[in-house]
């Protein structure tokens, strides 16, 4: 990274009036801005976080794939999200991101993916009681993406389940359905 990306190194710990107690499930999540919204993402899929540059476009990919970047010799697959939740491409400042996530499939494998972000903001700690369902309907991205909503601060910050966003089966079946139209 250099010296015109900042992340944030700090965790939060969010129970108001109240330190962590000893055998209280508490997760770390990574949160981030896209337009005027919060949303976060397990700190476990998380690599690394580096600025945004270097992109190489690949032609008949879906619209929320930004392209590819070489990452360390490794061709990794961008994805733009606020694209990818069927909101219009995001728009790139100095403080735009890509978060690398790491997935582990079934198998065993693990792909990594990059995903463009406006902002990262910072870590938080939250505590499994301050996790609520994800809502059936009123939310600006589909409903199976959201693992849960968790009050920040009297913010709703909107908890990703990655694994559904970043769905290699979904993006190829997209990716498919994309090439049949342009044929």
């Amino acid at each position: 990274m250099n010296e015109n990306t900042k992340v944030a190194t700090e965790v939060i710990t969010v129970r108001p009036g109240q330190t962590a107690l000893a055998g209280q499930d508490l997760a770390q999540y990574l949160t981030f801005s896209l337009g005027a919204e919060t949303f976060a993402i397990g700190i476990l899929h998380i690599k690394e976080i580096i600025q945004y540059g270097m992109l190489t476009t690949v032609p008949m990919m879906p619209g929320f794939v930004r392209g590819v970047i070489n990452l360390r010799g490794a061709v990794v697959p961008v994805i733009d999200l606020a694209s990818r939740f069927g909101g219009p491409t995001g728009s790139i400042t100095r403080r735009t991101c890509i978060v690398i996530v790491e997935l582990r499939l079934p198998q065993g494998e693990t792909r990594v993916f990059g995903a463009v972000v406006d902002t990262v903001n910072a870590v938080l700690e939250i505590a499994a009681a301050d996790i609520e369902p994800a809502p059936q309907f009123g939310t600006c991205i589909r409903t199976d993406f959201i693992a849960g909503m968790a009050k920040v601060n009297g913010r709703f910050v909107i908890l990703l389940d990655i694994d559904r966003v970043l769905s290699m089966d979904e993006m190829a079946a997209l990716s498919d359905a994309g090439s049949a139209a342009m044929a």
